[in-house]
């Protein structure tokens, strides 16, 4: 006999709904908390700034926003009513969790158990953040929510892939053992401003180096593929899972696919650089294609990507402009 979900407390009449992002001062972390903010909502939002920056969350001057500089792997208590948990709190760039590999575990972890545990204390919804690396290399493609994937336990990415995936274990065991109202979102690769110049991924790395005039590193020959979504299309992908009723996993992401070759070229071309494009080998375990089927997302909830993808990286372009004079 199937488990019955408990019931999330309704919020009051008398206050506005409270929402936690773990990881808020993040990438995706800190436009959720503008959003939610911009929704009427009361945010908390809790990171330790080992990935994410005040940078992100500096230009908030609202009331209804406290920031909480802690460790969720350790514990998390708050006061009052929460009726909504966000858990973005991991590494999410090759170069950070090939440098912190046991903060991205514990984080997948320990760090879920903890907010899984706050939205059971607290009787709020709980959306994970997993990723589309659950997939590993992927042998279906494009990728839907019945596959299993393709992953190497104890490959170099291996510490973030399998964090995921048992994240997403726990939230499916929380959600039958205990009750708690979960939602499981599957995001592909996402961009936009408040990513780092150096964050490594592809977009942020093409977009520095050719913005410096420096070559534009392609890794193997770029023929490998990748999805790309704008930040403002996943962030409202993220609220509507939020606020279905599907508990997912729900990909999320642009379908459109292009190599990064192509893309390293499109960026060299809305930047107006002269930089060439050099490659360097394939990193171990690279994924050769990526990209999410969202018949899910677009059946239930009626999302789909809006930002097409020359409006969306000159908005990001503009953004990186700034931060390399800003120095």
């Amino acid at each position: 006999m199937p488990t019955k979900v408990a019931r999330r407390r309704t919020p009051r009449s008398t206050r506005r709904p409270r929402i936690v992002i773990t990881g808020g001062a993040g990438f995706i972390g800190s436009h959720l908390s503008d959003h939610f903010l911009g929704q009427g909502f009361d945010v908390v939002c809790v990171d330790n700034l080992l990935t994410g920056s005040t940078d992100n969350i500096a230009h908030i001057r609202s009331p209804r926003f406290q920031f909480i500089d802690l460790d969720v792997t350790t514990y998390i208590y708050l006061e009052g009513p929460v009726d909504y948990i966000l858990h973005f709190a991991s590494p999410a760039s090759p170069i950070d969790y090939l440098k912190l590999p046991i903060q991205t575990l514990k984080v997948g972890s320990l760090g879920t158990h903890k907010a899984l545990g706050l939205a059971k204390s607290k009787g709020a919804r709980f959306l994970l953040a997993s990723t589309s690396e659950v997939y590993g290399d992927p042998l279906v493609h494009p990728q839907k929510e019945s596959y299993w994937g393709n992953v190497n336990p104890v490959g170099p990415r291996g510490v973030y892939d399998e964090a995921k995936r048992f994240a997403e274990a726990m939230t499916v065991g929380y959600r039958n053992a205990e009750g708690v109202d979960t939602r499981i979102a599957r995001i592909f690769n996402t961009y936009g401003p408040r990513m780092r110049l150096n964050d490594g991924r592809a977009i942020p790395a093409f977009m520095s180096q050719a913005l410096q005039g420096k070559p534009v590193t392609v890794f193997g020959d770029g023929s490998q593929t990748r999805s790309f979504c704008y930040i403002d299309d996943m962030v409202r992908g993220i609220h509507a899972l939020l606020m279905g009723d599907h508990p997912g996993p729900m990909n999320l992401g642009n379908p459109r696919e292009m190599s990064l070759l192509d893309m390293a070229r499109t960026v060299i071309r809305l930047t107006g650089s002269k930089s060439r494009i050099v490659h360097r080998p394939l990193p171990t375990d690279d994924p050769k294609v990526r990209q999410p089927d969202i018949s899910l997302a677009r059946r239930v909830t009626g999302w789909a990507p809006r930002v097409g993808l020359d409006a969306g990286l000159r908005r990001t372009v503009r953004y990186f402009r700034s931060r390399l004079r800003k120095g």
